[in-house]
């Protein structure tokens, strides 16, 4: 579904800023892989998913989603194959409209759209039907305006929002990162239940260890553009918190000194 080769990226090329985010970096995941991506500020995470998304060109390298070469195509061109959501709850919904007009926005994404606007019974009916999903209870709310839900239901209907559609692939970029715990927790738990039964293909960037164990089929360790680490199946299941920092000690020859992750 999503395969990754040789991929590089450098930022401010030639100047006293020159960084190098991505060095070679190859992957591939298969149809219905849940991957949780971690690592220390500045290991090319964000940049990894901003490469997918198109959000600006690779230097070198290629990027196939479904068995399409996106590499050069900007970010509304590879749109219809990408779902995505970000750290900032408040981004992914329209505050004005009611909770089933942006799934409704959603709903119609990349169609042509006629002079009619609103939404049927037939349609707020499977709006309901997907909303019972996150078990937030927002199933009996399609009408509030979304600016009145708070940050967690926000970022869980955001999330609903970007796989209305079904996408190749979900990218979700720290999208539980500006949550309080138990908040997060609960996204987290819509996130799992939303991804198991569209079987998406998900990259997850989180900045917690125990969450990227605990969610997905298989984890990657990024450190300066480069995954020095990736583990799935059983040996994932096993691991603990001490095995990452281990794990990037031996493969960073460094000790991890991120203290968001840490304290995490």
């Amino acid at each position: 579904m999503l395969d990754i080769k040789d991929v590089h990226k450098t930022f401010n090329l030639g100047t006293v800023n020159q960084k190098t985010a991505l060095c070679g970096v190859s992957l591939v995941l298969e149809e219905g892989d849940f991957v949780t991506v971690i690592g220390g500020n500045g290991a090319g995470k964000s940049t990894l998913l901003n490469a997918i998304a198109g959000v600006w060109p690779v230097d070198s390298g290629t990027i196939t989603i479904d068995g399409i070469n996106v590499t050069g195509l900007p970010d509304f061109k590879r749109a219809p194959l990408v779902g995505r959501v970000f750290q900032d709850p408040m981004t992914g919904t329209a505050a004005t409209m009611q909770i089933d007009e942006n799934l409704a926005l959603a709903r119609r994404r990349g169609k042509k759209r006629g002079l009619r606007w609103g939404v049927t019974k037939a349609e707020r009916d499977e709006y309901r039907e997907k909303l019972k999903i996150l078990n937030l209870g927002l199933e009996n709310r399609l009408t509030q305006k979304v600016g009145l839900l708070s940050g967690g239901q926000r970022q869980a209907l955001t999330l609903l929002m970007a796989t209305m559609q079904k996408p190749k692939i979900l990218l979700l970029d720290e999208h539980t990162a500006a949550l309080d715990p138990k908040t997060a927790e609960k996204v987290l738990a819509a996130t799992e239940r939303v991804v198991n039964e569209g079987h998406l293909t998900t990259l997850m960037i989180t900045h917690n260890m125990r969450d990227a164990i605990t969610h997905g089929n298989r984890l990657i360790m990024m450190h300066e553009g480069n995954i020095i680490y990736d583990v799935k199946g059983e040996e994932k299941k096993k691991l603990q918190v001490s095995d990452l920092l281990q794990k990037f000690n031996e493969v960073a020859k460094e000790e991890f000194s991120n203290d968001r992750m840490m304290l995490s």
